[in-house]
């Protein structure tokens, strides 16, 4: 599996071809899945480019994305970030007229268990993020959801090259047993490491603007599209 996140938290001021609206999400996610992406993880938008977990906002990023990957699945942040107050991202997603195939539930974050349950009632799987550096994997281990997750989103915050694959392997030791599949994925200069020791390792995994503007080369990628090849070259080669 290999996941494409098109725009994460990220300002359009930070790269060109940052999707934002739903026709630049749509496009963007179809030249991904082309590319070799198999699932699409995004950040609907506010026209301004803020996050938002606001029913109209999220109806239209996947209308728009699931007409162009038909079949492919869709999942969208709930970050604490997109609306503070937990009661009031509970009843955010409560009036969602449209849904995803998952959700994303950071355990780091206060009320990940109240997030968590409200999707699962609503039929929305969920994807566990652990963050490296946190106690997000104790706090799902006393989750009554704890059984009930899709996945594990092992996140690797070292943006190091240098340190990010040791982080990598230490968290996913603090992880084993795996309580579901784990997506193992790095951010900014540890995004390629990371998805190197996913690769050997035989991991899902994930790339996009939301983990790295840099082809592995360093060049600036020109876009999602860009990234997921590059990435799909990676995996290619380690399974030869």
């Amino acid at each position: 599996m290999l996941q494409v996140c098109l725009n994460g938290a990220r300002s359009p001021r930070e790269h060109f071809h940052l999707p934002v609206r739903p026709e630049d999400l749509a496009k963007a996610a179809a030249a991904a899945v082309a590319a070799g992406a198999t699932d699409v993880h995004l950040h609907p938008k506010t026209p301004d480019g803020a996050d938002s977990i606001d029913p109209h906002q999220v109806a239209a990023a996947l209308r728009a994305v699931r007409a162009a990957v038909p079949g492919t699945p869709l999942g969208v942040t709930t970050g604490a970030w997109t609306t503070p107050d937990t009661a009031e991202r509970v009843r955010a997603i409560n009036a969602w007229t449209v849904l995803p195939e998952y959700a994303s539930v950071n355990w780091h974050e206060p009320g990940a268990d109240e997030i968590a349950a409200t999707l699962l009632r609503r039929g929305v799987a969920v994807e566990a993020g652990i963050f490296s550096g946190t106690d997000a994997d104790r706090n799902l281990a006393r989750s009554p959801h704890r059984n009930r997750i899709t996945r594990l989103l092992a996140e690797v915050t070292d943006p190091t090259a240098s340190g990010a694959a040791a982080t990598a392997e230490a968290l996913l030791a603090r992880l084993h047993p795996a309580r579901a599949p784990i997506l193992l994925h790095g951010e900014a200069g540890g995004a390629w490491p990371v998805l190197a020791v996913a690769a050997r390792r035989g991991f899902p995994t994930r790339i996009g603007l939301e983990d790295t503007l840099l082809l592995p080369d360093g060049r600036v990628a020109e876009d999602n599209a860009e990234l997921v090849a590059a990435a799909t070259r990676i995996l290619g080669a380690e399974t030869r």
